[in-house]
């Protein structure tokens, strides 16, 4: 995980958030030690604080590394420094999202986090989900990759305000990262927040971002035992949707297998099949959403 891998520690200004609202385009950097912030609000905002933690002092080489080949070397110390860095960085990161939380909570937002493997289609129903939505609610969307706005400017003709997240070397999103991208956006009147996360099974799945719903999108050309490869990401899924079931004939998708196996790893979630192609399942997917923000509301 992230805490093995080093990819929690956030070199500064590694991390570039970036609007592709119909606002004045605003460039920020995290900077893990930038403390203050350029405005204040008299409402409960994420941001009005101070940063809770640093990232600088903490570096994948400061210590022995598990999953080392060589495991002679690695002492009980070095175990329990490993164990406490891992819970150090996923405590301040709880403490962020329940920030996010109640910021969500405080404007009246429902907020999704969406995840999947790279390719799997979260840009593709994302922007047919806003444009079908647009008419009925007003949605903005977080998008993280680790190079290049392409899916912000192509979620962009949605007509949803579009805030990038440009992560560089880091695997996942995290709540301070959310936080910070909420100052750049416009949010009065939005009711659907949809946090496009980076591309990736493994680590996101260990980061709450303060979101309403998690969901986990797993398309027909993947396999039917996705789940059982990932087990924990789809352990976490509120929403597990089957996408691009217009290709499930093409690749010969077992669609009662996949059934069977998401229901076995993560019977709590709701299962749909959609095609964002053709528009297969989008109208019970979006009434969905409009349900949950109802409720939200």
């Amino acid at each position: 995980m992230c805490q093995d891998c080093g990819c929690s520690v956030i070199p500064s200004g590694m991390v570039k958030i970036h609007s592709h609202g119909n606002h004045e385009h605003d460039r920020d950097r995290i900077h893990p030690h930038d403390r203050e912030h350029p405005h204040e609000h008299d409402h409960i905002h994420p941001h009005d604080r101070e940063h809770p933690h640093e990232h600088d002092h903490i570096h994948p080489h400061d210590r022995e590394h598990p999953h080392d080949r060589d495991r002679e070397h690695i002492t009980l110390e070095s175990d329990r420094r490993t164990i406490s860095i891992a819970q150090s960085i996923l405590s301040q990161n709880d403490r962020w999202a329940e920030r996010n939380r109640g910021y969500f909570l405080a404007k009246g937002l429902s907020v999704l986090n969406v995840l999947s493997s790279p390719g799997a289609g979260k840009t593709a129903l994302l922007e047919r989900t806003m444009t079908e939505l647009r008419d009925r609610l007003k949605s903005a969307i977080i998008v993280g990759d680790l190079a290049t706005d392409n899916d912000a400017k192509r979620l962009q003709r949605s007509g949803a305000e579009v805030i990038q997240i440009t992560t560089g070397t880091v695997c996942h999103l995290e709540a301070e990262m959310i936080s910070r991208a909420l100052q750049q956006m416009h949010l009065d009147g939005v009711k659907l927040l949809a946090i496009e996360n980076v591309g990736n099974l493994v680590c996101p799945a260990a980061y709450d971002l303060g979101e309403h719903l998690r969901v986990v999108l797993f398309s027909v050309t993947e396999g039917e035992d996705k789940p059982l490869k990932y087990p924990v990401m789809f352990k976490t899924a509120d929403i597990v949707l089957i996408s691009k079931i217009d290709l499930a004939e093409a690749v010969e998708f077992n669609r009662e297998l996949a059934l069977q196996n998401i229901r076995q790893i993560a019977p709590q979630a709701k299962i749909l099949e959609v095609s964002a192609k053709t528009g297969e399942g989008m109208e019970n997917w979006c009434e969905l959403l409009l349900t949950k923000v109802t409720v939200n509301s």
